[in-house]
């Protein structure tokens, strides 16, 4: 029984990332993303919408660069990477008032390019993967082909770089798939290394 549960968990897992979910098969590379919060926090690579209401000159498509900037007009280059939408955004209004008497504008993630999490050990295909920030243990798992039978389920690790530290969090796969413990299912953060032994 517990075979045919977990055959189901990940088909139906599977199927949701297939038929439009946040997360993106390995084989295109980006991440379409939806409608993101002002609570995002950009990396680079993400592409950004940004337009400032009626002046098409100043609607424009930018990428984050490495540096973690972003060049638009009047203002130059602004800092993005590692803050939220919202405070770029906010940063750009600002600076904009020098130039625009009461700007209105427009900052969207167009695709997200950054948010990358890593899943290596004994699944079925290990790699890195680009997901959106609501992607868990278990989904990650599921996206690289799941644990292979050699797999020692439930000594599965995540590593999480925080600050000058690695935090390491345990993960059951069993537990998990048979609805214990589900704290341990947390949602994965950028640049997150799934170890499975």
């Amino acid at each position: 029984m517990k075979g045919v549960f977990l055959i189901l968990s990940v088909l139906v897992v599977l199927g949701g990332c297939a038929t439009g979910g946040n997360v993106t098969q390995p084989d295109t590379g980006v991440v379409q993303s939806e409608k993101l919060g002002d609570d995002y926090i950009i990396g680079s690579g993400d592409i950004l919408d940004i337009s400032l209401w009626k002046d098409e000159a100043m609607t424009k498509q930018v990428t984050v660069l490495t540096d973690g900037k972003i060049v638009f007009p009047l203002i130059g280059e602004v800092k993005a990477a590692g803050r939220t939408l919202g405070e770029v955004k906010q940063d750009m209004i600002e600076r904009l008032k020098e130039y625009v008497p009461e700007p209105v504008l427009n900052v969207d993630v167009k695709q997200v390019n950054s948010m990358i999490v890593y899943v290596t050990g004994r699944v079925t295909t290990p790699g890195r993967y680009p997901v959106n920030t609501r992607v868990t243990v278990l989904q990650a798992i599921s996206i690289a082909g799941g644990v292979n039978s050699f797999a020692k389920r439930s000594k599965i690790k995540i590593f999480r770089q925080e600050g000058n530290k690695t935090v390491t969090y345990p993960f059951n796969y069993d537990e998990v798939v048979d609805g214990e413990n589900l704290q341990q299912n947390i949602i994965l953060k950028r640049g997150d290394v799934i170890v499975v032994p």
